[in-house]
């Protein structure tokens, strides 16, 4: 590659979600020696200043800053540091400038549950489109997404390369000292968005009998446009006691958090990925997942596939390994060996091998 630039003016002060991603593949693009449009320094890499509000940290605007630099500042830098090619860890890159580009692809959440409040819908519908059919190439995460880029947006599957994310094994591990719960709980991950399914899945536990006991325990950011309606929920259905919103957990608690659950219950509508399966897989804890999506290429054989749209059967995955500890046992077995399978060693230098070639 003669000059190579990758954008990461997305990039958060305390990474979550797409900066994990992008520092986490750091490491393994150096030897290609590329310059970073960044708001900060990393050590080892030549950088590039850009303007450090253009993050989701500042919310919508950031967001809109950023489309706006994308459109009309890229396009100089590009030229001015003579580049050959950009790319972009999220689908982002400017439009009829002669920019070679290549973009990786996360989800197509905003268009499979479209939000009229969100720009993320209108942007997938209308802004989108031109970005990947004007790329050099185009990255994405799972089968699930190159399948749905293709049927979205009629791109060509020679153009899409899925390469599978990771975890890190040095965090998330099985913990051979940590004590049971006192009271036995299951476990979710992530946010309280809607497609994520988290009404039917406290419907679910609600049908689990009060005289197994156990909890429900929901870790992730509280937000106001559903958490309120989730909490009256469990008010309705009596469940107070029953079940926990955790708010937010930092990273550094994750792994015990994984460790002590009788399993991880993650029966999204639709996941690109889903890495809280492969964290909680990598700590030996069971898994039940939906057979839609991504999921069931995460999990393999190694977790309890259910529709996420029957709440019978979520209920009933989730009382079988309350009560089946043999089923446990062979689910936290298997889920070991899946998640080895995973690296961001792999996904680095497969990463690093598509962009040399481009």
């Amino acid at each position: 590659m003669q000059s190579s630039l990758i954008n990461l003016s997305v990039l958060l002060p305390q990474p979550t979600g797409i900066s994990n991603y992008i520092l986490n593949l750091l490491p393994y693009l150096q030897p290609l020696a590329p310059t970073l449009l960044i708001g900060r320094t990393i050590d080892g890499f030549n950088c590039y200043p850009v303007p450090g509000n253009l993050t989701p940290a500042e919310g919508k605007i950031g967001h809109l800053r950023r489309l706006w630099w994308t459109q009309f500042h890229l396009p100089r830098i590009y030229r001015q540091l003579d580049a050959s090619l950009l790319f972009s860890p999220l689908p982002e890159a400017p439009l009829y400038s002669g920019c070679r580009f290549v973009v990786m692809v996360h989800d197509l959440i905003p268009l499979r549950f479209p939000n009229p409040k969100s720009f993320l819908t209108p942007y997938c519908r209308y802004i989108m489109p031109q970005v990947l059919a004007q790329a050099a190439h185009i990255i994405c995460n799972s089968q699930a997404t190159a399948r749905d880029i293709s049927n979205f947006y009629g791109i060509p599957a020679k153009k899409i390369t899925p390469i599978p994310l990771a975890y890190d094994a040095r965090h998330f591990r099985p913990l051979t000292s940590e004590s049971e719960a006192a009271i036995p709980y299951f476990l979710y991950l992530g946010r309280h968005d809607p497609h994520k399914n988290l009404s039917r899945l406290i419907a679910a536990f609600a049908q689990i009998p009060s005289s197994l006991e156990c909890q429900f325990w929901l870790a992730g950011p509280s937000d106001r446009r559903y958490t309120p309606q989730l909490q009256a929920q469990v008010t309705e259905l009596g469940l107070q006691e029953r079940i926990k919103f955790l708010n937010y957990v930092p990273e550094a608690e994750l792994p015990q958090l994984f460790n002590r659950a009788i399993a991880l219950v993650f029966p999204t509508l639709w996941e690109g990925f889903g890495i809280p399966l492969l964290e909680a897989m990598a700590c030996g804890t069971p898994a039940i997942a939906a057979n839609l999506g991504a999921a069931p290429e995460v999990v393999g054989e190694a977790a309890l596939l259910v529709d996420p749209y029957k709440t019978n059967e979520i209920a009933e995955a989730m009382t079988m390994l309350l009560q089946d500890t043999q089923l446990r046992s062979h689910l936290s077995h298997l889920g070991l060996q899946q998640a080895s399978q995973f690296s961001w060693a792999k996904t680095g230098e497969a990463t690093r091998m598509l962009l040399a070639q481009i």
